[in-house]
């Protein structure tokens, strides 16, 4: 039975627990337009972030589940909503150097690591403070040799539902000893809502900041190469439905299964605050702008969600969400030629990512991909691209011009 005092309808009573000598709860984030966010301090995890569609209806746009138990098993193996750290993403063979020291971290991904091994952040239950109602405060001490990395690390982290709809992450971290340090988080996207059955998100339509990506193997390792986006399914700087390509017989969409790749993001300069992503929900007409500090982005489309059972009965099959991860690029620690990620003494590591809601006519009202391909057109221009186009034409047939409200 879901529970009435909040919007999502979890039980706070499930997600009361000691683990490891430390106490887990249920947090609720509610800002002054209604949006409301669920989180527990194990893993940060977040559960759900209510919002509203294009009619005014409020709905969970991330997978989340009904008890502690339910969350710590699929982030076990999926990270389902968790933070990742202290290093986001593969290390190659879980080796890397700081200084004159090399380190060897548990292998949990065929012969890699893979989101700082089985004891990362997704693991931690965080020290956790509500300072005001659309803000959690979290907290964590990173003790020096944890999970295999360097140096004892004061981590920070704030979310924020902002008043204009933002789901806002603050990181700040320092350390007593050059370590390695890029944490993101782990969130699956569905903007059509989670509902039984949960739909596919491979109509919703993307559109990424980047001219280049990073090429991966077939154990989904980057390859060290910088490739660029042009002629290639990876061309998301006009709108494309996820599902457009995702099928093609192409190399790199086979070694990861459909997209698991990381984007690199065009920056006006390193570490500002910049556009990095759009995601749109033809059917809802949820839109979710993200911005950044970091000059990376991993999309990946669920390839390997294999149907289990979460929230209210929901049940989560291959691609019915998508993860927009801000980060570095992955196993920087072996391509020099990568940004760094070493945090050294003294120094104050900061990141943000937003994740930013807002409406647009939904299909039925199927102007709004011609609006937003006329508005957000990568030239400038007062103009639509022929690939954007072919993308309305396609999710939207003739009958659906018809429809369009003047008012």
């Amino acid at each position: 039975m879901k529970d009435k005092t909040n919007l999502t309808g979890l039980n706070p009573d499930n997600f009361r627990s000691v683990i490891n000598g430390k106490d887990t709860g249920l947090y609720i984030l509610r800002n002054g337009s209604g949006m409301e966010m669920c989180v527990t301090n194990y893993g940060a995890i977040v559960l759900s972030i209510m919002a509203p569609d294009s009619h005014g209806k409020f709905e969970n746009v991330v997978i989340g589940f009904d008890t502690l138990e339910e969350a710590r098993r699929q982030s076990k193996d999926y990270y389902i909503g968790a933070t990742i750290g202290p290093v986001a993403g593969r290390i190659l063979h879980g080796a890397f150097r700081v200084g004159e020291k090399d380190y060897h971290l548990q292998l949990n991904s065929v012969s890699n690591t893979l989101h700082s091994g089985d004891n990362g952040f997704h693991t931690v239950v965080w020290e956790a403070q509500q300072p005001c109602e659309n803000q959690l405060l979290l907290r964590h001490f990173h003790a020096d040799g944890e999970a295999g990395f360097p140096g004892n690390v004061t981590v920070r982290m704030m979310y924020t539902l902002t008043d204009d709809n933002g789901f806002r992450i603050d990181y700040e971290a320092e350390t007593d000893r050059d370590t390695l340090f890029c944490p993101t988080n782990h969130a699956y996207f569905n903007l059509a809502g989670m509902g039984t059955p949960t739909t596919s998100i491979e109509d919703h339509l993307v559109r990424i900041n980047a001219d280049f990506y990073l090429p991966i193997d077939m154990n989904t390792n980057n390859t060290g190469e910088v490739r660029a986006v042009g002629d290639t399914p990876f061309d998301f700087r006009d709108y494309h439905s996820i599902g457009e390509r995702i099928n093609r017989k192409d190399l790199q969409l086979l070694n990861g299964h459909g997209y698991d790749h990381c984007f690199v993001l065009k920056k006006p300069a390193l570490h500002e605050l910049s556009f990095a992503a759009t995601c749109i929900s033809p059917s809802s007409g949820r839109r979710m702008d993200i911005y950044t500090t970091e000059p990376g982005l991993i999309m990946y489309t669920g390839n390997y969600l294999p149907g289990f059972t979460g929230m209210h009965g929901t049940v989560y099959p291959r691609r019915s969400a998508v993860c927009f991860e801000t980060q570095c690029f992955p196993d920087t620690p072996n391509n020099p030629h990568f940004p760094s990620i070493v945090l050294r003494e003294g120094d104050l590591y900061k990141q943000t990512c937003i994740y930013q809601f807002s409406t647009q006519p939904s299909k039925t009202e199927s102007f709004f991909v011609w609006d937003a391909c006329w508005h957000s057109s990568s030239s400038g221009h007062k103009s639509i691209p022929t690939s954007s186009i072919c993308a309305i034409l396609i999710l939207f047939p003739s009958s659906c011009w018809a429809t369009r409200k003047t008012t």
